[in-house]
Formats: structure tokens, C-alpha cells, sequence
């Protein structure tokens, strides 16, 4: 059974960095995909990066384009979501989720697993 756990999350302040960790356990890990989402109360989950199944090509959403980089490292079975010059919108729970698909932009109805979440939290 495949299982996502992704750490990493915490308060930062405005311009901070933070990185972000999801290791995947329980099946081969190139098989997968990786996508990073993000969701606030009372909005829908949104897209964050993707990576796809060797790293050759990544998605980022418009607003972290330039800020966030997205990588992975398959001997350790763990996709990184790196978080430079971080704003206070930048707020959420991030998700990590594994998917056999690549498709640009990402849906998040092609990854079939998911991580519990991690909370960043940005203060101005």
C-alpha cells in the first residue's frame, strides 16, 4: 500500500524559506508523479508543482513561479518542494500526492494517493 508522509511545514515569516518533504513508501518510487497542492478554509485545493515520474519536467502554478522549486531524489524515495521569498499567501496545508500520470497542468484527480498535509503558516 502506497503511503505519502510529508513534513517540513511551520511558521515562517514573510521572506523566509521552508522545505518540504514527502516520502513515499510502499511501492516503487519512479513509478510516480509527485504533486504538491495546497488548500486554505474555504477554498478549493489547488496545484501547487509537479514533478514528473524522473524529474525531467516540472509544473509550477503562476503566483510561485521564480520562488518554489520542485525536485526529487529517488534514493531516498522523497520529493522536496523548496519555498523561497515566501508571502503571507502562501498560507496552507500542503499536500503531496503520487500519480502514475503526467499531465500539464496537473488535475488532481489523476494522483491516487495522498499525504496527510503539513501546515505553513506565513506571518507579514
Amino acid at each position: 500500500q502506497v503511503q505519502l508522509v510529508e513534513s517540513g511545514g511551520g511558521l515562517a515569516q514573510a521572506g523566509d524559506s521552508l522545505r518540504l518533504s514527502c516520502v513515499l513508501s510502499g511501492d516503487t518510487f519512479s513509478m510516480y508523479a509527485i504533486g504538491w497542492f495546497r488548500q486554505t478554509p474555504g477554498k478549493e485545493r489547488e496545484t501547487v508543482a509537479a514533478i514528473d515520474w524522473i524529474g525531467k519536467s516540472t509544473y509550477y502554478r503562476e503566483s510561485v513561479q521564480g520562488r518554489f522549486t520542485i525536485s526529487r531524489d529517488d534514493a531516498k524515495n522523497t520529493v522536496y518542494l523548496q519555498m523561497n521569498s515566501l508571502k503571507p499567501e502562501d498560507t496552507a496545508v500542503y499536500y503531496c500526492a503520487a500519480g502514475t500520470l503526467w499531465l500539464e497542468p496537473p488535475r488532481e484527480r489523476e494522483y491516487d494517493y495522498w499525504g496527510q498535509g503539513t501546515q505553513v503558516t506565513v506571518s507579514s
